[in-house]
């Protein structure tokens, strides 16, 4: 997925909060998105480096 689709999420998930007023709800899941997005690009870079040794 591409960084702006996240930040169309994010920006979802902000206005959802402030209407049902959960925002340590937000905020943890802003944490999780960002963990999961640094798992998936460093998983990338070891398909890569794993790739290039073939």
């Amino acid at each position: 997925m591409n960084s702006w689709l996240y930040g169309i999420y994010a920006i979802i998930l902000a206005i959802v909060s402030i209407f049902t007023g959960e925002i340590v709800t937000f905020v943890m899941l802003g944490f999780i998105l960002i963990s999961l997005q640094n798992i998936l690009s460093t998983l990338k870079k070891l398909v890569e480096v794993n790739q290039s040794k073939k």
